[in-house]
């Protein structure tokens, strides 16, 4: 009998022995959550400590924002009226001609390709008569404009430089809304900054400052010289460029706007290539149908966009497309929006053949459009 309970013992403290271990490695493991005097013991202090920092996502990618410089030459006003005919009567010389200054900005970039091109707002470099590039690393360099596309206010930069870093891009498929956000760039003009937010919302349109960019909203902060830098993941990649914020008094208010950057890189690609953005044009103007419109019509159920302008000789006029018709379908992809026509115009190329649906005095028609190239707003 002795020998039994001497056997069940040995058993038992066998088993307690491993329970112990077992309950130890899941309480390291995260499985189960134990605090001891107020604070989380295992894995779950390890996960809570990294969540206060973002140390390593900014370590990343603080490298490949850069600070630009910019300098511009501004026509000022005459010191008293009468302006160009003063001018004229006094000469070049007198004090009553106008006169001209340097102006000097800054403003942020990031560097996408290890070659030295750099991404920016275009309203950053929007004039400039010179530019030069600061980075993190205390290296700077003159910068020549590759080329911009006003219609997403991106500008492509490139400098010489060896050893450069270059943006990991972020994969915009898993971004949701109440992801940790951080902000990078040079407010200010006072050094390189990062400011913690998250992303508020995503597919942000009908902002004046550009004809094609969905925004990504965020409130982290952007403040001055911080458009062009970069929006960044908590895991140091690249998720979009700043752009522009909502303000009603000149400062940030809680809601700013960045450029995705799928889009941003496509761009680049697109002006390092051709020196522009090449799109597709079909040559009209529209506007959305409204309930005011669809009762006006009597037809509440239709979607799509209603023709306010075609363009003489263009590829929609060419095509047949009239005023006051209203495209229902592109390619069979249905409207909602003019955004849609000018997403799916825009990502065809010259040449290409598209299929438009619609309807003329309530009647269906369909017919083909050979796209053109949008003409190019600016080069500066």
């Amino acid at each position: 009998m002795k020998n039994k309970n001497h056997a069940f013992s040995y058993y038992f403290a066998w088993v307690l022995i491993g329970l112990v271990f077992g309950v130890a490695i899941l309480i390291q493991q995260g499985y189960i959550q134990l605090t001891l005097f107020g604070h989380p013991v295992g894995k779950a202090a390890v996960s809570s400590n990294h969540l206060t920092s973002f140390s390593s996502a900014v370590a990343q990618a603080s490298p490949t924002v850069v600070s630009i410089q910019t300098a511009r030459v501004i026509k000022s006003s005459p010191t008293s009226g009468g302006g160009l005919l003063q001018e004229r009567f006094f000469g070049k010389n007198s004090p009553h001609a106008p006169r001209y200054k340097t102006s000097i900005s800054a403003g942020s970039g990031v560097i996408l390709d290890a070659r030295g091109y750099i991404l920016t707002n275009y309203h950053v470099i929007k004039g400039a008569k010179a530019i030069h590039v600061t980075l993190n690393d205390g290296r700077n360099a003159k910068a020549i404009l590759i080329g911009n596309d006003p219609d997403t206010d991106l500008a492509v930069l490139k400098i010489e430089m060896k050893n450069l870093p270059q943006a990991k891009i972020a994969n915009l498929a898993e971004l949701q809304i109440g992801d940790v956000a951080l902000a990078i760039g040079y407010p200010f003009n006072i050094g390189q900054t990062v400011t913690q937010g998250i992303i508020s919302a995503t597919g942000r349109t009908q902002l004046k400052s550009n004809t094609y960019a969905s925004f990504i909203q965020t409130d982290a902060a952007i403040n001055p010289g911080n458009s062009g830098g970069a929006l960044i993941n908590t895991e140091g990649e690249i998720v979009a460029i700043n752009s522009l914020i909502f303000t009603k008094t000149g400062s940030f208010s809680g809601i700013g706007f960045a450029i995705p950057i799928d889009l941003a890189k496509t761009v680049l690609e697109q002006i390092v290539v051709n020196g522009y953005v090449v799109r597709g044009w079909l040559g009209v103007s529209g506007q959305n149908l409204t309930p005011q419109i669809l009762d006006k019509i009597g037809l509440r159920e239709i979607r799509g966009v209603l023709l306010t302008e075609v363009d003489k000789d263009g590829p929609g006029d060419n095509a047949g497309l009239e005023p006051g018709d209203i495209i229902t379908h592109i390619n069979g992809q249905p409207l909602t929006s003019v955004k849609d026509v000018l997403d799916i115009i825009a990502a065809g190329k010259p040449d290409d053949v598209f299929d438009i649906e619609g309807l003329r005095q309530r009647q269906s028609f369909m017919t083909k459009a050979i796209l053109g190239q949008r003409p190019v707003m600016s080069r500066e």
